[in-house]
């Protein structure tokens, strides 16, 4: 009878333990399975995510998009035309005589000695809103749009026949509407006059005194009028097409923007690492987060998840419902590293800022806990029995 007894209880825990297997999607995890990702794509028919596997193909529609380019969205790769005058601008006038005793020359003492100079030089004075500048004797001189070349010749006809042959020479002392504004991570901010000659997107940085972050971690927004366009200065160091020229009242701001990703899942380490260079790719990004976890980590659920811009998501996937115009796509890249050449895709596929690279268990990881629990279950079930048979032993 005792016997009976002592089986009959270790059975009804052994039931128990057996029950709560039916538990198992309680079972602590770091995410989802390699199955979860890709059937919860679509919950209730309503799409959540695109997924797309990797390979030449798709890694080079994703590589191709998703940075900008200055060149390509100005469309202007023409030299800086020849500055002009503009309001604001502060501009000083000398006016030459031929002789002395004029009216912006020395009295001439005899008819040999001058006095001193036959010329003068009028302090600089800013150009009014009207446009125009003051110039004694000659009145109000419109100069606004206009090369200094122009200005000269009206400011001597104006003074023919009251000046002694007069030359006149005039000199933009501050410019104020020829300039490009300059902030951010450089060493000093400024308004930088643009030369005769034209300057360049990397010249005018470097007037400005050069960056302060590093290269890789930099990026340029140009705004021109309405328009901003944002990309890494790497990019304009290594593509002379993007070191565009500047135009009047353009604004550079360099802004600091470590490029980190994300690493979760079975990994060797989790964590957001930073990409210290300028840009990885997929195998450098595994390894530096620790490569797969060989003791739970499945070679065939390795994913990146990315938010794509419009034109990324259209080449990768054109009839998707969630592509909507002027916002990120969620996208999810798969990749399957049991596959050999997989290995040369990944080192082809370029991880973006902020990219989260997941890694899944294997599945018999999950069978691991599901025996670990029971292996606990019946351990204790049969202690429990053991105590209850000797109970019942004394008695």
């Amino acid at each position: 009878m005792q016997r009976s007894n002592h089986l009959g209880l270790r059975l009804g825990f052994c039931l128990t333990a057996l029950a709560g297997l039916g538990g198992c999607a309680s079972l602590p995890n770091a995410g989802p399975s390699a199955g979860d990702v890709a059937q919860q794509a679509a919950v209730d028919s309503v799409q959540r995510y695109e997924i797309v596997d990797l390979d030449p193909q798709t890694v080079a529609l994703a590589n191709h998009g998703g940075v900008g380019s200055l060149a390509a969205h100005f469309r202007d790769y023409r030299r800086t035309a020849e500055p002009v005058i503009g309001v604001g601008d502060f501009v000083s006038v000398t006016i030459w005589e031929a002789s002395a005793g004029g009216l912006f020359s020395a009295p001439l003492i005899s008819q040999q000695v001058s006095a001193g100079s036959n010329s003068a030089t009028i302090p600089e004075q800013a150009v009014g809103r009207d446009g125009a500048i003051t110039v004694p004797y000659a009145g109000r001189v419109h100069v606004a749009g206009r090369t200094t070349r122009a200005v000269q010749g009206d400011i001597e006809h104006a003074l023919e026949g009251k000046a002694i042959q007069p030359q006149v020479l005039v000199n933009v002392m501050r410019a104020i509407s020829n300039t490009v504004t300059v902030g951010g991570e450089v060493a000093a901010g400024a308004r930088i006059p643009l030369s005769v000659n034209g300057d360049r997107l990397l010249d005018v940085i470097a007037a400005a005194g050069g960056v302060r972050a590093p290269v890789n971690e930099t990026f340029v927004e140009l705004s021109r009028g309405s328009a901003t366009s944002r990309v890494p200065l790497a990019r304009v160091v290594a593509d002379p097409k993007e070191n565009i020229y500047l135009r009047p009242n353009d604004v550079v701001t360099l802004v600091r923007d470590p490029q980190t990703f994300l690493a979760y899942g079975a990994t060797g380490r989790n964590a957001e690492i930073p990409f210290e260079a300028d840009g990885i790719n997929l195998a450098q990004a595994l390894a530096k987060a620790g490569g797969l976890d060989d003791n739970r980590s499945d070679p065939q659920g390795v994913f990146i998840f990315r938010y794509e811009p419009e034109q990324v998501a259209r080449a990768l996937r054109p009839d998707s419902p969630l592509i909507v115009p002027g916002r990120a796509t969620p996208i999810v890249y798969r990749l399957n590293l049991s596959d050999p050449n997989s290995l040369f895709v990944e080192q082809n596929f370029r991880i973006a800022n902020r990219d989260l690279i997941y890694v899944s268990n294997a599945p018999f990881t999950e069978v691991e806990k599901v025996m670990s629990v029971v292996t606990g279950t019946l351990s204790t079930a049969s202690s429990a029995a053991s105590v209850a048979g000797t109970a019942a032993t004394i008695k």
